[in-house]
């Protein structure tokens, strides 16, 4: 493997992970926005972001500070949402896993979901790709991403409640996952956990704390679990 070869995925990553930045960037102009409307200031608003990177987790532990839920469950809600992480990590593991620890430490931190969905699909691609490649490809997949959250987080904190009312920014979240999860939608669990997950998820809409969410989410996972498993004892 020569730089150049490095070079190429590290540009490949930048590449793919460009059309995401029109995502993140809304995104993170109205978590910016929303959490200095909570009361938080500047500081803590950046520290929130640079320390946890988790956008959903982010909304979701505001949310619930918002309507004044207990410490513990706003804890377990933001942990619970991010629970995906261990399970983007496990899939990653395969592929980034002989990789030099400080590579790898820096992996785990700017684990989000685009990073590993578009890692995760180039790794499938190109299964011939070595392990330097393939770091150099993940991480090029998260720069531009980053600094677009990193620069927009702090921008949507500065401007505040500067902003106008209307400007509709909550359109990035939904987007976002769609994009994401609906090229992943490709077998019977997937579909099982997807579905169940939603069901559930409405059915919970009136539980407090958002705690509908997380019973979507364990539901979800369960059924997938199961069909998976199903599955492979009929084909036995």
């Amino acid at each position: 493997m020569t730089t150049t070869t490095t070079k190429s995925a590290y540009l490949a990553g930048l590449r793919d992970g460009a059309p995401f930045v029109f995502v993140a960037g809304p995104f993170a102009v109205l978590f910016g926005v929303l959490a200095t409307e909570a009361g938080l200031n500047l500081f803590e608003v950046m520290t929130f972001s640079l320390v946890v990177i988790a956008g959903a987790a982010q909304f979701t532990a505001l949310q619930l500070m918002q309507d004044n839920a207990p410490t513990v469950i706003v804890l377990i809600s933001a942990l619970a949402v991010n629970l995906r992480v261990a399970m983007y990590s496990a899939a990653l593991t395969p592929y980034l896993g002989a990789a030099p620890l400080w590579q790898r430490v820096f992996v785990a931190y700017l684990l989000v979901d685009q990073s590993y969905a578009l890692s995760h699909a180039r790794f499938e691609a190109v299964p011939q790709m070595s392990v330097p490649q393939r770091v150099a490809y993940y991480f090029g997949s998260c720069t531009l991403v980053m600094i677009f959250w990193f620069g927009c987080s702090f921008a949507g904190a500065a401007l505040g409640t500067a902003l106008p009312a209307e400007l509709p920014l909550d359109f990035a979240l939904p987007i976002a996952f769609l994009s994401m999860v609906a090229p992943m939608l490709r077998t019977l669990p997937h579909l099982a956990a997807a579905l169940t997950a939603i069901i559930l998820s409405l059915l919970a809409v009136e539980v407090p704390h958002s705690l509908g969410l997380l019973i979507g989410g364990i539901g979800g996972m369960i059924v997938g679990a199961q069909t998976e498993l199903w599955l492979k004892g009929r084909h036995a």
